[in-house]
């Protein structure tokens, strides 16, 4: 980002333009043009014994589908190696069948990574690139992540498809650091990515800096990362383990409101000299946010996790409690997400 702001101070007069080139050429990578891509591709090619003919036929396809029909480099380098590389075509075909199925392909226990691994370099980054996209469109993420995670960018013959969509499965799940060293590098070189990715890049950087831990955003976060899990039919361990953490952190949140509340009415009792009206007991605290009738002190238990039982279904004074004291001090647009979430649950009997 530093390198971006000094360029914009240099401004665009002609005498600075070596500068702004030597500013550019800090960045930790580039990105390739069409004749570029193509010489990579032709070096894979030869790598693997394709002819020269056949190599040629295949660059100037590519070629012709960046140039002339625009299409996604990503997309043509596909399209291009699926008649003369099997495993490519596997992978291709797969995807468009069972996207879950293709991202287990890079798993080592499996057949066909071997042959995925021995592609060349360049050709295997772009496929793992390639795929790692298709699965952070379909918001799988968690599948997403080890088809993507090693990818060198700088090898892949898009880096900035490999940045962008690396760092937006990152975000996707709350991995901070993770993800705001690979949107932060793709910002290196805002101007010459797409706008789509610059944007939605800065949007992100924005967005995951400020998350902090057992926050209501994180909260808020978590409870949507559970929704899209059910949403794509995932009840597994990693989804009770979500729902519990979401529990136990509104919990934690609660017990911290609830503090503060009981030092807040000690001091007005020190300030006034005496009780609070009506002889209220300050060990209660918030009780303007009890439900009428409710005993409770709003505490949550900790739920069991039982497939059968539908955890998210609170006993209604516990949740009701609960979100009363939570909406006491936050916007009130949170209490309307944590409702939702609940009755998400109820409803799909997670």
């Amino acid at each position: 980002m530093a390198i971006i702001a000094i360029a914009a101070l240099l401004g665009s007069h002609p005498s600075n333009a070596r500068a702004e080139d030597a500013l550019k050429r800090q960045a930790s990578w580039e990105r390739y043009d069409a004749a570029t891509m193509a010489k990579m591709l032709r070096s894979a090619l030869d790598e693997i014994g394709v002819v020269p003919d056949q190599m040629d036929r295949i660059a100037d396809r590519f070629l012709s589908s960046i140039e002339s029909d625009d299409a996604d480099p990503l997309d043509a380098y596909v399209a291009a190696t699926s008649p003369m590389v099997p495993v490519v075509d596997e992978v291709v075909s797969t995807t468009s069948m069972n996207a879950s199925l293709a991202a287990a392909s890079t798993d080592p226990s499996t057949p066909t990574y071997g042959a995925i691994e021995s592609l060349p370099k360049s050709m295997r980054m772009t496929l793992r690139t390639w795929l790692g996209r298709e699965l952070v469109r379909a918001r799988m993420y968690d599948e997403a992540l080890p088809v993507i995670a090693e990818v060198d960018a700088t090898e892949s013959i898009d880096p900035a498809a490999a940045l962008y969509y690396r760092g937006a499965c990152y975000h996707a799940l709350m991995m901070k650091t993770e993800s705001l060293a690979d949107l932060r590098r793709l910002l290196e070189l805002q101007d010459d990515v797409p706008v789509r990715f610059t944007r939605t890049a800065q949007l992100m950087v924005a967005d995951i800096k400020g998350l902090e831990e057992d926050s209501l955003d994180e909260i808020s976060r978590l409870m949507t990362d559970v929704t899209r899990r059910l949403d794509l039919g995932r009840a597994s361990e990693t989804v009770e383990k979500q729902e519990q953490k979401i529990i136990d952190k509104l919990t934690k949140l609660i017990e911290k409101i609830e503090k503060q509340q009981q030092q807040q009415q000690q001091q007005m009792q020190q300030q006034s000299g005496g009780s609070p009206s009506g002889g209220q007991d300050q060990g209660n605290p918030m009780q303007d946010s009890n439900i009428a009738g409710g005993g409770g002190n709003g505490d949550v238990d900790r739920k069991g996790i039982d497939p059968k039982d539908g955890w998210g279904n609170l006993p209604p004074a516990e949740r009701n409690q609960a979100l009363q004291q939570i909406s006491r001090d936050l916007p009130t647009h949170y209490r309307e997400a944590i409702e939702a979430y609940f009755r998400k649950l109820a409803t799909d009997g997670s």
